[in-house]
């Protein structure tokens, strides 16, 4: 029988007797590999750029590997979460409410927040700098760029906001054209494809534009902002619903601790752009929710 005085001793001895292993986390068995997605915001180079290391980063948390799946559009992202093959993905939050709306068992816990601690960020319409026009309804007969049918700022409040407008796009633009991520849609405008193009803003300092800048693929003073809408709720992450209490605990708690675990990555993530994330529910989406159901109104009435 080991008394506390052997169990403790001299500091030799003690120091001597190994620690007791951990048993490894129950959810293991069952999860021995986890995949994490993205909307593609950006180009698949640009993705596999921001978040390779942070797919690493998890792993290592985590204990078991977690892969990058790199998603074709906003749709893959959310059938892939209602399918149950993707266990933590990064929305917009248009994508985000329509994955709620389809179905899928999930759940947010995790904001973005602005570098002066707001939650919201806006959608905007470029134009090329050079041009003429100054306001959307000088763009009759022209070409809109949207981006995909389930981004925020890149299709739905656009689509709200031209409503508000009195127009329909299919009506009032030669041609509506999806480019399928907020950098090709700058790009569309850069060539000519497109005469006006939506995209998501933070601020002066902040934007999709702002971020291809500074990878050189773009200049901000190329283009000006005809259209700001109002502030829309940021981005969320989400994990699936289902996974085990403790699985789910584990991934919110690295990913909540990654800002002040390790501030680089964090900081490479977000270009600096942020300050840490924050907890939100999925009730913050409500109003997102309802904007889809507007949007899906509208579209309804054009068939």
């Amino acid at each position: 029988m080991i008394t506390r005085r052997l169990a403790l001793g001299s500091g030799a001895a003690a120091l001597a007797l190994p620690a007791a292993a951990q048993p490894a986390p129950a959810w293991r068995a069952r999860f021995p590999e986890l995949t994490f997605a993205s909307i593609p915001a950006e180009n698949s180079a640009g993705v596999t750029e921001r978040f390779g290391p942070f797919v690493e980063y998890m792993s290592r948390t985590l204990g078991v590997p977690v892969r990058l799946r790199i998603a074709n559009d906003y749709a893959a992202v959310v059938e892939g979460q209602r399918a149950g093959n993707i266990h933590v993905a990064q929305y917009g939050p248009s994508a985000f409410a329509r994955a709620l709306m389809t179905g899928a068992p999930i759940e947010a816990f995790a904001i973005e927040v602005n570098r002066d601690g707001t939650k919201g960020y806006h959608s905007v319409f470029y134009v090329r700098r050079d041009s003429a026009f100054q306001a959307i309804q000088d763009l009759r007969g022209r070409n809109l760029g949207l981006v995909d049918p389930n981004s925020t700022s890149g299709n739905n409040v656009p689509r709200f906001a031209l409503h508000g407008m009195g127009i329909v796009p299919e009506q009032f633009f030669a041609r509506v054209v999806y480019t399928g991520s907020h950098e090709n849609a700058v790009i569309a405008l850069q060539q000519g494809t497109v005469d006006v193009a939506a995209n998501w803003w933070n601020d002066e300092q902040e934007s999709n534009l702002a971020r291809m800048a500074r990878r050189n693929m773009a200049r901000v003073e190329d283009f000006r902002v005809i259209f700001r809408s109002e502030q829309i709720v940021n981005s969320p992450t989400a994990m699936l619903s289902t996974l085990p209490d403790e699985l789910k605990a584990a991934i919110r708690t690295a990913y909540l601790e990654l800002p002040q675990r390790e501030p680089a990555l964090f900081q490479r993530m977000t270009d600096g752009q942020q300050q840490p994330w924050q907890p939100v529910t999925n009730a913050a989406y409500q109003p997102i929710i309802e904007l889809n159901r507007f949007v899906d109104g509208l579209r309804r009435q054009r068939s």
